[in-house]
């Protein structure tokens, strides 16, 4: 039996931390684990068959990094580190052994510099090795971007025929490193067909326990959860783990019977958690929880879920009328397009449609651009709108989460064009009702489509809260007998299928004045038949109008929060025909570049315009006001909303991103390059540590503060750093380690900078850090993310936070 029907019916346990019990065994502090597979096949084998003993179903091959960026210089290549990795997992007696994959250990694009191909690629080459060696599973674990998974995902399915499991990492905010929650976790990877997902690492299991709920509520698929041993504290110069196999297994014993399915440990945890998880945990009888039927879209961070809710889908990236759109689409100018999904974004709309549909532009690979560079500014799901297969499925390859398609009709053809890419990258899609014969007039005939469309659907595997169906909408100046047809198939639709709608609202006044008029009628008409969702221009006073009022009245804008937000202070200027009131704002004037504007610019990380606009005020303004007064306090903001959880690392980035392009226009025109720094600090991941995202993002942050970085880089011997601190007269030096292993390291690297003579003072920061470790490391402070470190830079270096 295969482990994806075993799991189906059965509990499976997972084996517990490795490189715990390396340690013990003897790794250095910053020892590379996966060269134990050669060099020392024995104590690998020894723990892995301990774990067997104590009752682990699987075993994870010691291939955790065995990628080719972190093995680069370990003189033994990814096929030989994985291949005797996953041979010792199968010697030591399991049910079953699986290939074990871990983050690659950069950002992916647009936070990074490693591309959604190149992910693909070295994901692919562990893949076929870990199969070849004869693994059962693979376990991407200790993810954080959803887009990194995804590529491994796809490496898996394309290239192998191995069953899939993922787990993600959350931080205590209930998110991962990159923003994601585990509402996005769930309803994406579930539509990517992984056979079981779930969390591992990060936390404790009674701190899990908010973020398995939240899986189990979503997920589709069986729910994987393997804490840590509880959170690390240091005791006699060593890290340990806050509670005892014991607790662990009580704790296991909950989560069990909350339904799920995979059970294991990470960091802390040993054969003896295994050993007393399994023992309470084997009488618990096995269920698979049902979940909530919900049509849900989302990107890498956001959530949109269509039940009991008008969701509002933004219309205006649609070449269709818009002169301009075509000719940025013509240039391949992709400002205008993110322009105008941020103004769509700002005046409430819950996802965006995509369209890039021009005969005289190759619209597969414009699509494709167009996603990534959306993706990048904003962090709604999108709705790819094309009817060309080769087209959506350029644009869903590198989507970072669950989108819609839009469209599929009653057509076979069609329908045998789009089912398979939906299916496959797990989208939601929009089924028109029309077919060979058109559009039915009659309510009862577009019904019939939209039966057929949902039914066959159904044979894709495709479940019928991925289907979204579109009654059409006809033209009140040409076909106005037909119109009110469109209502009254929605509620057959509804009523019939039970599935969600959608309509593109300001078709029915083509041809007529005052359309706004219309199309707000007539959405109040579908929202009254039961609509679900509208596809719309955010921009328009009318049409928000109409959504916000129905929301108070569905019960869905609770106390009518945002209504008196939002209208407030409304005047109806009688007798004029208009309205005035309301918080709609246009940023799309993309070319202009204001003193008014680089605020926005900045916050909404648009590089280009802030680069445009800085260039604007150097005409005007000292180059060290221009900084004050409007990039700091701009990505003050920003910080601001980091810290609150209302935005996340992504928007961190490209808000820093923005500044450099400011940064960089003004060091050109500056005479002496870097005179506007505010002073030097050295920035190093420490000696055996080979993981610098962190590192990387602090620095990109501090240089945007004003501050000139030396960046020493990655595994960075000790000498190295006394030696920049010396010579630079260095005040402030920040410290990285993402390994427990290497927190010594840190220590140690602290120790030897005293001795020199420094008064530098250190921060410190990493995954596996906390306050506790600043006393142990002998540290003047904890950074426990870039913002924290750019406050604590300010304070040292005098000025204000």
């Amino acid at each position: 039996m295969s482990v994806a029907e075993y799991i189906k019916h059965n509990r499976l346990f997972f084996d517990g931390a490795m490189g715990t019990m390396l340690q013990k065994s003897g790794l250095e502090p910053g020892g590379l684990p996966e060269v134990y597979n050669i060099e020392k096949p024995e104590t690998v084998l020894e723990i892995h068959k301990e774990y067997v003993k104590a009752g682990a179903d699987v075993i994870t091959a010691n291939t955790f990094q065995a990628n080719e960026l972190k093995l680069s210089d370990c003189g033994y290549s990814v096929e030989e580190i994985i291949t005797a990795g996953v041979q010792l997992a199968k010697k030591s007696g399991a049910k079953f052994s699986a290939l074990d994959i871990g983050p690659l250990g950069q950002l992916m694009e647009p936070m990074g510099t490693l591309s959604f191909d190149d992910a693909y690629e070295m994901f692919k080459r562990q893949l076929v090795a870990g199969e070849k060696a004869g693994a059962d599973i693979v376990l991407f674990e200790t993810m954080s971007d959803l887009l990194e998974v995804k590529a491994g995902i796809l490496a898996a399915r394309e290239n192998t025929k191995l069953p899939v499991f993922v787990t993600m990492t959350f931080q205590e905010d209930g998110r991962t490193f990159v923003g994601c929650d585990p509402k996005s976790v769930a309803v994406t990877l579930s539509g990517l067909g992984v056979d079981a997902l779930g969390v591992n690492c990060s936390l404790g299991p009674k701190e899990l326990l908010p973020t398995i709920d939240e899986l189990i509520k979503y997920s589709r698929v069986p729910v994987m959860v393997q804490p840590n041993a509880g959170l690390p504290h240091i005791e006699n110069d060593k890290t340990v783990y806050n509670i005892t196999a014991e607790d662990f297994s009580n704790f296991m014993k909950k989560i069990a019977e909350k339904g799920v399915s995979v059970l294991g440990g990470c960091c802390g945890t040993t054969p003896e958690f295994i050993k007393e998880t399994r023992k309470l945990v084997e009488d618990v009888e096995f269920f698979s929880p049902e979940y909530e039927h919900v049509t849900a879209v989302s990107s890498g961070t956001k959530t949109v879920i269509f039940d009991n809710a008008v969701t509002v889908i933004g219309e205006r990236i649609n070449p269709t009328g818009k002169k301009k759109l075509k000719e940025k689409l013509r240039q391949q100018d992709f400002r205008y397009l993110v322009s105008e999904a941020i103004s769509q974004m700002h005046n409430s709309a819950d996802v965006l449609d995509v369209n890039c549909g021009l005969p005289e532009i190759n619209e597969a690979e414009t699509l494709a651009k167009a996603v990534s560079e959306i993706q990048a500014a904003v962090n709604l799901p999108l709705q790819l709108d094309s009817s060309d297969k080769n087209a959506v499925e350029a644009g869903i390859r590198k989507y970072n989460g669950k989108p819609i398609i839009n469209s599929v009709n009653g057509k076979q053809e069609s329908m045998d064009a789009i089912f398979p890419i939906a299916k496959k990258y797990g989208a939601v899609v929009v089924g028109l009702c029309l077919d060979e014969t058109g559009i039915p007039e009659t309510a009862e005939g577009r019904y019939k489509i939209a039966e057929k469309i949902v039914r066959t659907a159904e044979t894709y595997g495709i479940p019928k809260e991925d289907i979204i169906i579109d009654c059409l909408v006809l033209t009140a100046s040409a076909q106005q007998k037909l119109v009110i047809e469109t209502i009254n198939a929605i509620k057959l639709v509804k009523e019939r299928l039970g599935v969600k709608t959608v309509l593109g609202v300001s078709n029915v006044s083509f041809g007529l004045p005052a359309r706004p008029i219309l199309n707000s009628v007539f959405l109040a008409a579908g929202f009254g038949a039961g609509l679900d969702s509208a596809i719309v221009n955010p921009m328009s006073f009318d049409i928000m109008k109409t959504v916000r009022g129905f929301k108070v009245l569905n019960n869905q804008d609770v106390d009518a929060v945002d209504y008196i937000s939002n209208y407030a202070d409304y005047v109806s200027e009688t007798g004029s025909g208009k309205d005035s009131a309301g918080k709609i704002s246009d940023n799309t004037n993309a070319e202009k570049g204001t003193n008014e504007d680089i605020t926005s610019y900045i916050i909404d990380g648009r590089r280009e315009e802030t680069g445009i606009a800085t260039k604007e005020m150097l005409k005007d303004l000292d180059p060290i006001k221009i900084i004050d007064n409007y990039f700091i306090p701009a990505l003050d903001i920003v910080g601001d909303r980091y810290e609150k959880g209302t935005a996340f690392l992504p928007q961190l980035i490209q808000s820093a991103e923005a500044v450099k392009c400011g940064f960089e226009i003004i060091r050109d025109s500056s005479k002496k390059e870097g005179e506007n720094k505010k002073g030097k600090i050295v920035l190093a991941t420490v000696k055996g540590d080979i993981h610098d995202i962190g590192k990387n993002i602090v620095k990109m942050l501090l240089e945007n503060y004003g501050y000139d970085v030396i960046d020493l880089g990655k595994d960075v011997p000790i000498e190295s750093v006394v030696d920049a601190v010396i010579q630079n007269d260095i005040k402030l030096v920040g410290l990285s380690a993402l390994m427990t292993t290497t927190v010594k390291s840190m220590k140690d690297t602290i120790s030897a900078l005293r001795e020199a003579g420094s008064n530098a003072k250190v921060v410190v920061g990493g995954a596996v850090l906390n306050e506790e470790y600043v006393n142990f490391v002998g540290a003047d402070y904890y950074g426990k993310d870039a913002r924290a470190t750019v406050k604590i830079a300010n304070e040292i270096f005098g000025y204000d936070n």
